[in-house]
């Protein structure tokens, strides 16, 4: 009876040991990606600076344009404001497909840790309580719309063990 409390006792601090290096990792995970979501934050920010310059210098071009529309024919009035737009918009352009990609890099990194997170999870075993028939009974009750409150009470399981069979199942 004594050695069972004990091995109880190490496996819950065990258990809280993971727990407490997890919501390290986490945390420590978390500035990093607060890091680059600044990074890209700055990049917005200097694109739309350079965004309001374009747009001051297009509408100095076309006052110009239109102060010289006298002296221009609409051929050479045309070429003007393309080649105008075409330079301010190329800027633009190149620094949308670096923002674009510095996005699909941060999505894979999340989506790749996410993954490992998970696959981790799933690694711990499940209580001893729980079997693969209540599994089953679980996400049966689940479906048919019955409480998670009465589905713990009918099968003599806590509430947080019905929810991490639903969880572990991808189910809630």
């Amino acid at each position: 009876m004594i050695e069972d409390f004990f091995r109880i006792e190490y496996l819950i601090v065990i258990l809280a040991a993971i727990i407490l290096y997890l919501l390290y990792y986490v945390f420590s995970k978390d500035a990093q990606y607060s890091k680059n979501i600044r990074s890209v934050a700055q990049v917005v920010e200097d694109l739309n600076k350079e965004l309001f310059y374009m747009k001051e210098k297009l509408s100095d071009t076309q006052k110009s344009i239109h102060d010289n529309s006298q002296r221009m024919n609409d051929a050479e009035i045309y070429q003007e404001i393309e080649r105008s737009v075409y330079d301010m918009v190329q800027p633009l352009s190149l620094g949308l497909k670096q923002m674009q990609e510095n996005i699909n890099a941060i999505d894979v990194q999340i989506e790749s840790r996410v993954a490992s997170l998970e696959s981790g999870v799933k690694q711990f075993s499940m209580p001893s309580s729980l079997h693969a028939n209540d599994d089953e009974k679980i996400i049966s009750l689940f479906k048919q719309g019955v409480s998670l409150e009465t589905i713990s009470k009918e099968l003599n399981l806590s509430k947080p063990e019905v929810e991490f069979v639903l969880k572990i199942n991808k189910i809630k």
